[in-house]
């Protein structure tokens, strides 16, 4: 499987403390968008904390860790590499101090101009210490910062040199920063809790925390959260429409989550039932191969009449899983 650009990203703003603790939930549910590494950033009056590393959620955060982290914000990320390696030094939120505070960036995306902004931030002194490109960002975010009034302004002018994908989350000591490439490519959106303000690549997430669901980042918007009063900036949202990735419906996402309106399950649904108008085949059984394609099967199935089986069963407890089509089906003459 080559498309590996399916991170996650989760956010929080909760002047009742504890917000490591609902980042963990909040990654827990979109652990299926990343099974490398994980990593929670929080702040404590104004202090940064973090804890990172290669694994599940459920691995790498235990109870005194989550107790240490608190919080009344935190940003969390789960990693499925685009580019960089499997290295612990990839893991995310990227944390970062300098002259101006600290940060903490996570990101979902992929950039296309990564080898010319690392030329170009090695040529002015930067030393990297990964191989990532939200590195990248995370550099042009503080180099801005240094020229800007504010952290908004910054990731506002950062993100003008960033071409391709990208959903961030950024940390300082006293705002949240949510932000989308102009394209939309990849999904955000925003929910709430009492006076918490949470966002999350998937509604999901918004569900496991107790969060209301109250929109999506609009492409290009960054929405800034800042003593639990929210506020966006609107000045690069150029594009008329968005982009999304057609993979968030057809793989990426779960089935329960709803992106721009439509909930994947259903949308799966109706492309399992269209495939099933367009490509006449003589089958005997519909067998979905967990997990993304189950919706799609049951689509197929109830389009063409014929019976939807549960011939191959993944077990939840364990790790991402690519299944193959077995020649013991194929011996008993089963079409599918």
């Amino acid at each position: 499987m080559s498309i590996h650009e399916e991170c996650g990203v989760f956010g929080i703003y909760d002047p009742a403390g504890d917000c490591a603790r609902t980042t963990y939930y909040g990654l827990y549910s979109l652990q299926h968008r990343g099974q490398e590494a994980c990593g929670i950033a929080t702040i404590n009056d104004r202090e940064l904390s973090y804890h990172k590393d290669l694994g599940l959620v459920g691995d790498v955060f235990h109870q005194d860790v989550l107790d240490r982290l608190g919080g009344t914000m935190a940003v969390g990320h789960v990693r499925y590499s685009t580019t960089g390696g499997v290295r612990r030094e990839n893991a995310q939120p990227l944390t970062l101090k300098y002259v101006k505070g600290t940060l903490a960036v996570a990101h979902n995306g992929n950039l296309v101009n990564t080898p010319e902004l690392r030329t170009s931030f090695e040529y002015r002194g930067a030393i990297f210490q990964t191989t990532t490109d939200s590195e990248l960002i995370a550099y042009a975010i503080a180099q801005e910062r240094l020229r800007c009034g504010s952290a908004e302004e910054a990731v506002c002018q950062a993100v003008k040199g960033l071409r391709g994908a990208f959903s961030l989350i950024v940390m300082s000591a006293r705002k949240l920063i949510a932000a989308r490439d102009p394209w939309g490519f990849r999904p955000l959106c925003m929910g709430r809790r009492g006076q918490a303000v949470v966002f999350a690549s998937e509604s999901c997430a918004l569900d496991a925390v107790g969060a209301a669901f109250e929109r999506e980042i609009d492409p290009g918007e960054i929405v800034v959260v800042e003593d639990g009063q929210v506020r966006s900036i609107r000045e690069n949202c150029s594009r008329a429409t968005s982009h999304m990735c057609m993979f968030e419906y057809i793989y990426f996402a779960r089935p329960d989550s709803n992106i721009q309106g439509v909930n994947v399950h259903t949308a799966r649904k109706r492309m399992g039932a269209q495939l099933a108008r367009e490509f006449k085949h003589e089958a005997d059984i519909v067998v979905g191969v967990p997990n993304s394609s189950l919706s799609a099967a049951m689509g197929f199935a109830e389009e063409s009449g014929l019976p939807n089986e549960m011939g191959l069963i993944k077990n939840q407890y364990t790790q991402r899983t690519f299944i193959q089509p077995t020649q013991e089906l194929r011996e008993q003459g089963v079409r599918m």
